[in-house]
């Protein structure tokens, strides 16, 4: 882009539905634009980077100089049959707008993309050969989770700490594992809330099965038949910045991108 050619929303927006096509998304789910309180052809000022959209991060761009959030979690998922302030959501909406801050998410399209949210995972842990764990109909390279190996299988324990470490997990819950289990080869992972595929983890032939919200009876099924490690689902999703700033920076070098700092992990552990 010259000086006399700006970038625009329209072109940041551009890179990230180059890598995540919005076609790719689960039907429930709302990626794509959440507010342009500009037209998308307006000149970019810089772009805040987040995995959820709230009252901070929007002040956080504002101040930043940055007219455009690009997050995962959509920002507008369930109707808004008001805008009064009442809750995060909606603050968060009329600060955007009135900041004339426009907001885009990849949310499912970004989990299912080639080398979307658990492929970064996967290739993070050092796995091998990874391949999608749920692919979509007609598309083996897109799709939910991934499956792949170690080249060399792994003491339990320190898988467990690999885990932690690249999730940035200070605890994680796991099952106890099939009876005898001492090492893990074959990893099976999927990004946010997977519980829906221990079952094709199991039947992939996966050792362990990384993910988060498993439920308490997903532990009691299927506990003792795979290696269950439960990370949560901010420290499973949180690298989603990591991936958009490389996206955006690949295309345009230059750009301000910044990560947002505000954003902390809603959940405490004690």
């Amino acid at each position: 882009m010259s000086a006399k050619q700006p970038v625009t929303l329209a072109d940041i927006v551009g890179c990230i539905e180059d890598f995540a096509s919005p076609g790719l998304q689960e039907k429930w789910d709302n990626t794509g634009w959440q507010l342009c309180p500009l037209t998308p052809d307006a000149p970019c000022t810089g772009v805040m980077l987040c995995l959820d959209v709230t009252p901070e991060v929007v002040a956080e761009a504002s101040a930043e100089g940055c007219n455009l959030i690009i997050s995962h979690h959509p920002l507008i998922f369930k109707g808004l049959k008001h805008i009064t302030g009442a809750s995060q959501v909606e603050r968060s909406v009329i600060s955007a707008i009135t900041g004339g801050i426009a907001v885009y998410s990849s949310h499912t399209a970004l989990d299912s993309a080639s080398r979307g949210v658990s492929h970064r995972l996967g290739s993070m842990l050092g796995l091998a050969d990874m391949s999608v764990l749920d692919p979509q109909p007609g598309s083996p390279e897109t799709g939910l989770g991934v499956i792949g190996h170690y080249p060399e299988p792994i003491p339990v324990a320190d898988f467990i700490r690999r885990v932690k470490e690249v999730y940035g997990a200070s605890v994680v819950r796991r099952s106890e594992g099939p009876e005898g289990m001492e090492k893990v080869s074959r990893v099976a992972l999927c990004s946010g809330s997977g519980g829906e595929f221990i079952g094709t983890a199991i039947a992939r032939g996966a050792d362990a099965y990384i993910t988060s919200d498993t439920r308490y009876h997903d532990f009691v099924d299927f506990g003792k038949k795979i290696l269950m490690v439960d990370t949560g689902h901010f420290e499973s999703e949180i690298c989603t910045k990591s991936i958009f700033s490389a996206i955006i920076s690949e295309k345009f070098p230059t750009f301000a991108v910044r990560q947002s700092r505000a954003e902390q992990n809603p959940v405490r552990y004690v």
